[in-house]
């Protein structure tokens, strides 16, 4: 198994992408501290899941805008399982408003939910991965990540600042054997469960003309084509991957910027 004896603090794990990695992580024989804001009933679906493939898991409900809920999180994680040599920093909200009616409330909280969290949990993560000298780190993009895109400030400037993070740790760390790189997911099929996020493109992630043009590879990416990437940048598979992006688009990126 590729990653046995390996243990992953994965955060937005209740459902979606996050659920998806946690389940390939532990068919694949990893350990896992699992964390979701809301939802326990789903995140305890995912641990017991989890759990009947042989892996030794923790959860719990945890904002990860508050750096000290960040905080005891991964110390109850280390605590509970003894270690933890990956982090997948999953948790994301995704609104999509034009620049003149974003509230400043709302800037800071795209920015504690997608950015500050994952500053959080690598410092608190990272002082025992250098004491036993390996780790990998995986940040969560998107397009948003690649290309500027109408509507989405918040989440552009928050997704770009994380690739900044993710660059600066791989460069800081590396002597450690810490790596940390980043998935980008293109528009994937997955339950949303806030429409209004995307009044421009209410249809976001439905196989629609709209959403499917812009793709060469022509269909929805799947929770499973972004877990298999974080998969191969938590195993050893990545020994020599770090400070780099996987672009998990369908190609989307080769092509000019359209559609919502």
């Amino acid at each position: 198994m590729r990653l046995e004896g390996k243990t992953a603090l994965i955060t937005g794990a209740s459902r979606n992408i996050g659920r998806e990695i946690a389940t390939i992580f532990a068919r694949e024989g990893a350990n896992l501290a699992l964390c979701s804001v809301s939802s326990p009933e789903d995140l305890r679906e995912v641990g017991n899941e989890c759990e009947a493939f042989g892996a030794k898991v923790y959860t719990q409900q945890v904002d990860v805008a508050e750096s000290e809920q960040c905080y005891d999180f991964a110390k109850n994680s280390i605590d509970n399982l003894g270690q933890v040599d990956i982090l997948v920093s999953n948790a994301a909200i995704r609104p999509h408003h034009d620049l003149l009616t974003v509230s400043d409330e709302d800037w800071h909280k795209v920015f504690a939910i997608n950015l500050h969290s994952t500053f959080y949990l690598c410092k608190a993560l990272i002082p025992q991965m250098q004491e036993r000298k390996t780790g990998s780190i995986i940040g969560i993009g998107g397009m948003a990540a690649i290309t500027g895109r109408p509507s989405t400030s918040a989440v552009t400037a928050a997704k770009t600042g994380l690739w900044g993070l993710i660059r600066a740790v791989s460069a800081e760390f590396a002597p450690d054997n810490i790596r940390a790189n980043m998935v980008n997911p293109g528009t994937i099929d997955t339950t949303r469960r806030h429409p209004e996020w995307a009044p421009h493109n209410p249809e976001l992630g439905q196989a629609t003309p709209r959403n499917l043009d812009p793709v060469p590879l022509g269909r929805l990416g799947t929770v499973s084509d972004i877990a298999s990437a974080c998969l191969y940048l938590a195993s050893d598979e990545s020994s020599y991957v770090t400070g780099d992006q996987i672009n998990v688009v369908g190609g989307r990126y080769m092509v000019a910027a359209q559609g919502q």
